[in-house]
């Protein structure tokens, strides 16, 4: 399929030029034979403050992910476009991206998510026609934000966070709110895909309760084993130097 890259700007250009080499994959476990298709808009816009990307901010209410930021997305429903069409119909239930203001660039390698058994196809999209963004159903979407990417390599706004069940990965300070898990797996090597990653200290690793509760004033941890929210998309430990574990801001 031929892609109209006109407009789209070197490093989205970069990013779907390398998407068969996602630096990420190699770090997801092996699908179920029962695993969920699902999928994700990883939304690539302008604005007068520059590029950014679209991220959700999931409802405190929901069972899992509750209160976690996320790209647009979820399950697919029989019949359709898949993978394409699922994000596209998501990004508009959830953040009123209208679907034909979206022009499709590629996807990227499907992502297995061992706890919620459910395997991902990110697509990538460019953003012709921006609109005005608005919360979808309030049960399901806490708020939609337009992050520029300038925050999300701004090294300060980086950092790794450690959660009950072990995991420890790579986090963004980023509009109001604490990026972590597959969502954050995901920036993380989009933005190195892409050519705008920027040095960070990865030993920095703080306690996710601890800096949810500093960033949004409430924290959003589910300690129990039965926490399927949990995430599996863990950074690569950093070398060399062991970690600078920080408990609270």
């Amino acid at each position: 399929m031929t892609v109209d890259l006109t407009g789209v700007p070197e490093h989205v250009q970069a990013l779907v030029g390398s998407a068969d080499a996602l630096p990420l994959r190699h770090r997801m476990g092996q699908a179920t034979g029962t695993a969920r298709r699902s999928a994700v808009l990883i939304l690539f816009g302008a604005t007068a403050r520059g590029h950014d990307v679209l991220l959700i901010e999931k409802s405190d209410r929901l069972r899992t992910h509750a209160g976690q930021p996320a790209f647009p997305g979820g399950g697919a429903e029989p019949d359709e476009d898949y993978p394409v069409g699922t994000a596209l119909r998501e990004a508009w239930e959830e953040a009123g991206v209208e679907p034909s203001s979206v022009r499709v660039l590629g996807t990227l390698p499907e992502l297995f998510l061992g706890p919620s058994d459910n395997l991902v196809v990110p697509v990538v999209g460019w953003w012709d026609d921006p609109r005005e963004t608005v919360t979808g159903d309030p049960f399901e979407v806490a708020q939609v934000a337009r992050v520029p990417l300038a925050e999300l390599v701004d090294p300060a706004r980086r950092f790794r966070v450690s959660h009950p069940s072990g995991y420890v990965g790579p986090a963004f300070d980023v509009a109001g709110m604490v990026v972590w898990g597959f969502t954050a797996g995901v920036l993380d090597a989009v933005l190195t895909a892409s050519g705008l990653a920027r040095p960070w200290d990865e030993r920095d690793v703080r306690d996710l309760a601890a800096e949810q509760e500093r960033v949004r004033g409430t924290a959003a941890v589910v300690e129990g084993p039965a926490d399927r929210a949990a995430p599996t998309v863990a950074q690569e430990p950093p070398s060399p130097g062991p970690p600078r574990t920080v408990l609270g801001r």
